[in-house]
């Protein structure tokens, strides 16, 4: 099932909705005491879930999707950790070393940004602003010391990551949480399919468009650790709290290693997409 926090008229705060065929349905009109917001819905449980997609199948006609604005697919997560180098071609593009452990780092909850948002950053501050398209997983239930085989159960959904980076702030700075967390940054969404719909999340076509050219063209089957590796490693140390977003690592392709090379300029546009579960659109603008 399909999730998005929606912008509706008369709505003064994002809310949670269910979409289906029929449209985007109001999660707090379809069920009582009904979730407006996913990690409520998380929160639920399995029981609470199958309440919200049991209405949601039975609802008539919902909200057009086209009469509606996205904000981010996770509102207040505890964490979103992200994962560099995970995939061998984008590793090598940036002369980097995928080590023998997954490199991690923090995104800060500021760059959290909404499909179809326009995302600014000032011009004295960088012009090397790349983009990168992830696949985002949920955390559903706590996940502490889990194995591999077991992690994926852990899962409660997907979503599509942009992990847009300031290339120069990456390669001058020790740690890249600030190069990827200018307000804005992180793009998430517009929709956060659930897990049962995605039965092998390492097969599945990940890719980006910039000002109209594919300039990544990819599979998760190309991730160097898959998801199940990367959960159960992350929990060895940390307990994945629910509503967790893990972002997985980028493909090959990126603006910084092309020749010539290719970033983000004012008024370009954006759109990161993986086969079944979306595509992300972000605008862009340098402030003068």
């Amino acid at each position: 099932m399909r999730f998005a926090h929606v912008l509706a008229p008369g709505r003064p705060e994002p809310t949670l909705a269910a979409v289906t065929g029929g449209g985007a349905h109001l999660v707090p009109d379809l069920v009582d005491d009904g979730p407006a917001t996913l990690e409520q819905l998380i929160a639920g449980g399995d029981d609470l879930l199958d309440r919200v997609r049991d209405a949601a199948d039975a609802a008539g006609t919902g909200h057009p999707l086209d009469g509606l604005g996205f904000a981010s697919a996770v509102l207040a997560p505890p964490v979103v950790l992200a994962i560099g180098l995970n995939y061998a071609a984008h590793a090598s593009e940036l002369a980097l070393k995928a080590d023998t452990a997954p490199t991690v780092f923090t995104l800060w909850p500021n760059s959290l940004s909404g499909h179809d948002a326009t995302t600014s950053w000032p011009r004295a501050l960088s012009e090397s602003v790349d983009y990168e398209a992830e696949l985002g997983v949920i955390i559903g239930t706590p996940a502490r010391n889990v194995a591999a085989d077991d992690a994926l159960d852990h899962v409660w959904g997907y979503t599509v990551v942009n992990d847009i980076t300031a290339r120069d702030i990456q390669f001058s700075e020790a740690q890249w949480c600030r190069c990827k967390s200018f307000d804005g940054f992180t793009p998430t969404g517009p929709f956060v399919v659930t897990a049962d719909e995605v039965p092998d999340p390492q097969d599945l076509h990940i890719w980006t468009i910039v000002d109209g050219h594919t300039v990544q063209d990819a599979s998760t089957e190309q991730m160097i650790r898959p998801v199940s590796t990367l959960v159960a490693h992350l929990s060895q140390s940390i307990t994945l709290l629910p509503g967790t977003l893990i972002s997985t690592g980028s493909p090959g392709g990126a603006g910084y290693s092309r020749e010539p090379q290719i970033f983000l300029r004012d008024r370009s546009t954006v759109t990161v997409g993986i086969d079944g579960i979306g595509e992300l659109t972000t605008h862009c603008r340098i402030l003068d």
